[in-house]
């Protein structure tokens, strides 16, 4: 497993270095930021390093990738600048002040993890410097600040949505919730869902909480067996849930276990391995099934640029994607890179046709999409089980 998760950081790295990762792009850059310049700077603000590497790393490929389908706007080159929030809050506003002061960015793209981009959100709209997250769900990302935006569905619907598939589908009385408390995604989701799942006659059990990098899971699963709940409910990092569940069946839990769309991660599978066949969770996308003409447009290209990923694309390479396009559609629409002028610009986002389907920007930033998708591990792959819709 670490070798794999080391080349997956290796290779985010090498990305960064082409794409200007350190203080300068490849490019000359003076002026970037405004309309004046040659070029127009993006700023990719991801964990490359970290406990979240893996999951940023799948972005920047979105994002690499939208850049090569769509290298200009307004006449200029669009020169990626990636900044390193290191999986960490307070690195996460190091990282946004270098692309905010020192890069000038026209927008920012990120990041994976909500709590990072809630550490980051300050700044951004002290600069007026617009930012789009891919797959940062947590309500509080946009909540009260208008220079904030995503391309996902938010914790809001998805906690909603998992909540009625466990009654529903599973006819669940009872679920035991555990969370990573450290985790603002984490702790928002189970909250949401708690109240969803009650709302529907359900029963909440607090299945106990941790740290991120906590290993040792045996005190909270030796008291969560003994309430033998219908299924349980563990939203957190990729890394964390895996070794929970693994650990779950080795004290012989056999309840379902649900999570939400961090899971959707290769190492989700690597650490888990066939512990967490039958694991369900909801996501944004599934290759096998686009939803629209530019889904499948964008599954033909990852494919040629991934090849050793074929048929097995990861829903927040998808957003990151998106994130990059609506983007530069925005700043087309405003015919600027002025802060304030591209802020408005994305905040009037009416059907805008990304890979993950269209998206509507509402009046708190965020994405109003038309479905949800339900994924569980089957043969070792993300596997497809179900289209919900969001209303």
């Amino acid at each position: 497993m670490k070798r794999i998760l080391a080349a997956s950081v290796a290779a985010v790295l090498a990305i960064g270095t082409l794409a200007g990762c350190g203080s300068k792009a490849t490019n000359d850059t003076s002026g970037a930021g405004s309309a004046d310049g040659d070029v127009i700077k993006i700023g990719i603000f991801e964990p490359l390093t970290g406990a979240n590497a893996a999951g940023g790393q799948l972005e920047v490929e979105g994002m690499m990738l939208a850049n090569e389908m769509r290298p200009e706007v307004l006449g200029k080159k669009v020169v990626l600048v990636q900044a390193d929030n290191k999986s960490d809050k307070a690195e996460a506003t190091t990282a946004a002040a270098r692309l905010i002061e020192k890069e000038k960015v026209a927008c920012i793209l990120g990041s994976w993890g909500s709590s990072l981009s809630i550490a980051a959100g300050d700044l951004v709209k002290t600069n007026k410097v617009p930012a789009i997250g891919a797959s940062c769900t947590n309500p509080l990302v946009t909540q009260g600040n208008d220079y904030y935006f995503r391309v996902c569905f938010i914790d809001t619907d998805q906690g909603r949505i998992v909540a009625n598939y466990c009654a529903d589908n599973f006819g669940a009385k009872k679920v035991a919730v555990i969370q990573e408390v450290s985790n603002d995604y984490s702790t928002g989701l189970v909250k949401i869902f708690s109240e969803n799942f009650k709302a529907k006659g359900g029963e909440i059990i607090d299945g106990g909480s941790y740290q991120t990098n906590d290993t040792d899971f045996s005190g909270i699963l030796a008291n969560l067996k003994s309430s033998n709940p219908d299924a349980i409910f563990a939203p957190g990092n990729y890394t964390e849930s895996a070794m929970i569940i693994k650990q779950a069946r080795a004290q012989g839990i056999t309840a379902p276990f649900i999570g939400c769309d961090t899971w959707e991660t290769g190492p989700f599978i690597e650490v888990g391995g066939s512990d967490v066949e039958g694991a369900i969770m909801t996501t944004f996308f599934d290759d096998k099934n686009p939803v629209n003409d530019e889904g499948k447009k964008f599954v033909e290209a990852y494919n040629k640029k991934y090849p050793d990923k074929q048929g097995n694309i990861d829903s927040v390479a998808a957003l990151g994607y998106d994130a990059y396009m609506l983007a530069l559609d925005a700043i087309e629409r405003a015919g600027s890179t002025d802060g304030t002028a591209v802020r408005d610009a994305i905040a009037a986002t009416k059907d805008f046709q990304g890979a993950t389907g269209a998206i509507t920007i509402n009046e708190t930033g965020d994405a109003d999409k038309d479905v949800a998708i339900i994924k569980t591990v089957k043969d070792g792959k993300f596997t497809f089980l179900d289209t919900v819709k969001m209303k």
